[in-house]
């Protein structure tokens, strides 16, 4: 974003630039640009620290970084330690590309846990926390991060890097997201999630997973739109329903075969995948290839009107749409194929070290074709590129199940709601309100909310005359199905209005039941996998 022009005197061979960053304050959302560091840990993206000649070949320009720490504090990083003195750390030196590609986590409490099967290249996980207290690991986990990177090793075949380190935040005063690398990844969740299932269930299980597959759907083979060579170039995110699609669908199901989800609480994903999509009523106007190329706005979008403008929904629908293109590839070949042998052959090839190779649609195409001779050009226009007023739900019906709605809450819903602090009733009466404040977020167009006026952005003042809170807009819902009254005192800016709801359906969440006239494929694709056994 900044260009700084210096005129260089005349016969000077060098040039010494100092700058500072200013460390965002707690609560600070975004990618690496939110808050990174408290009083006792910190999270150091290179590339928020340096300068870079305007002509520079990022993979041709060599570094040598360093850093001093405070005392007591260790540190974790994918770079190779070089040297040490004086309080300051030296690194190998490395290419420019490698150096922002290699984020440092460093505390005064970190502890380094290694996990994976003997033998082959070395995976930790990388554990820093506010305190000593929050980072115990229960065995049962540590097994689970084991067969994490043995299914993901089976899937893949082969993997793109020298050793793999998950470099783990438990802060609350630190932005919560997960950020992909080639040798590691950049994991900030909040402090309780190693002690707290919800937090766990929600906030971590998954993601791990997610940013892991990105080793190899992201940094190893990477969309051409995505691999400009240069960091003044922008990117092109057409292909993010690979990139990010892909990879929530397979990490979802590596979050399942390592045990990390139950069956059921993978089922859940799923549901809530289906359901969320179905409420992005933006879907009737807006492909889904869209919000790959609008991410740059949609990533930091407000929440209102988020279902008619449609979000990030690259992900989340990325478990449907590969779901169905697992489940064409299986019908097509008797079983005898899935998804798997479509990842062991464009992910897998000959491993070791970190490379890219950049793709397109049309290589993508012919990739899956080896695999299952099927009209993919013709799938992904229509799932992809073209208008799709319904949800892609095909997947789950092929694999032996459906979606369906009851009073009941998943477990896996009530975790997100939970850990986000957020009433979602978008299957309900069509609202998401922040728990705290009762703020709607957003209202789902057509929805019983919508059809009363209520405007996203508002604030839910009152619910059948009673003063607000999430227990009485739950109850007040819930009572609807026994013919209870629903009507809301909305306060906008310093107006206020009355709106009344006509819905008799009470609570309603989404989840997946069998069905029995099909096989149960789904099940299968979660079970682990063996060296003897892949599909």
């Amino acid at each position: 974003m900044y260009r700084i022009l210096v005129e260089v005197p005349q016969g000077a061979s060098e040039l010494e630039a100092q700058l500072d960053l200013i460390s965002p304050p707690p609560e600070t959302h975004g990618f690496s640009g939110g808050a990174s560091a408290s009083a006792r840990l910190a999270v150091l993206s290179w590339n928020q620290v340096l300068l870079e000649p305007e002509d520079a070949g990022p993979a041709q320009m060599r570094v040598s970084p360093s850093i001093r720490l405070p005392d007591r504090w260790k540190f974790a990083t994918p770079l190779r330690t070089e040297a040490h003195g004086d309080g300051v750390t030296g690194f190998a030196a490395v290419s420019l590309e490698e150096l922002v590609d290699s984020p440092l986590l460093a505390g005064e409490f970190l502890h380094e846990i290694p996990i994976g099967p003997a033998g082959g290249a070395a995976h930790f996980i990388e554990l820093a926390g506010e305190s000593e207290d929050l980072l115990h690991v229960e065995p049962q986990l540590k097994s689970q991060w084991d067969a994490l990177v043995a299914q993901a090793q089976l899937l893949f075949g082969a993997h793109h890097y020298r050793s793999y380190r998950f470099l783990l935040t438990l802060s609350d005063d630190v932005a919560h997201f997960g950020l992909e690398h080639h040798e590691s990844s950049d994991d900030r969740v909040p402090e309780r999630a190693l002690l707290d299932p919800d937090l766990r269930l929600s906030r971590l299980a998954g993601l791990l997973p997610h940013e892991f597959t990105h080793s190899w759907n992201g940094k190893f083979r990477r969309p051409r739109g995505l691999a400009t060579g240069d960091y003044q170039k922008p990117m092109r995110g057409d292909l993010l329903w690979v990139y990010e699609g892909l990879t929530n669908y397979l990490g979802n199901v590596l979050s399942a075969r390592s045990g990390l989800y139950t069956p059921e609480q993978a089922r859940g994903s799923f549901a809530f995948s289906a359901d969320m999509m179905s409420a992005h009523r933006g879907r009737t106007w807006r492909p889904l290839a869209d919000t790959g190329v609008a991410a740059q706005v949609l990533y930091g979008a407000r929440d209102d009107w988020d279902s008619w403008r449609r979000d990030v929904d690259f992900y989340l629908e990325g478990d449907l749409l590969w779901l169905e293109a697992d489940m064409m590839i299986r019908e097509a070949s008797s079983g005898s194929r899935s998804l798997d042998d479509f990842c062991r052959r464009f992910y897998g090839g000959q491993g070791g070290v970190p490379a890219v190779e950049p793709y397109t649609l049309d290589d993508l195409v012919a990739a899956l074709s080896q695999v299952a001779q099927l009209d993919w050009a013709g799938f992904f226009r229509k799932r992809v590129y073209e208008v799709a007023p319904d949800a892609p739900l095909s997947g789950i019906e092929r694999s032996g199940w459906k979606v369906v709605y009851g009073p009941e809450e998943p477990e896996f819903h009530r975790s997100y709601e939970k850990a986000r602090k957020l009433v979602d009733l978008k299957a309900s009466v069509g609202i998401v309100a922040d728990e705290d404040r009762m703020v709607v977020l957003d209202v789902v167009p057509g929805s019983p909310a919508d059809k009363a006026g209520v405007p996203p952005g508002t604030r839910l003042a009152a619910v059948n005359g009673r003063k607000a809170n999430a227990d009485r807009l739950r109850t007040a819902v819930a009572e609807t199905a026994r013919g209870g009254k629903l009507e809301f005192l909305i306060e906008n800016a310093e107006s206020f209005s009355t709106h009344v709801l006509e819905y008799r359906g009470g609570m309603r969440y989404a989840r997946l039941e069998r069905d029995g006239s099909r096989p149960d494929v789904l099940t299968r694709i979660f079970s682990p996998r063996t060296d003897a056994q892949r599909h």
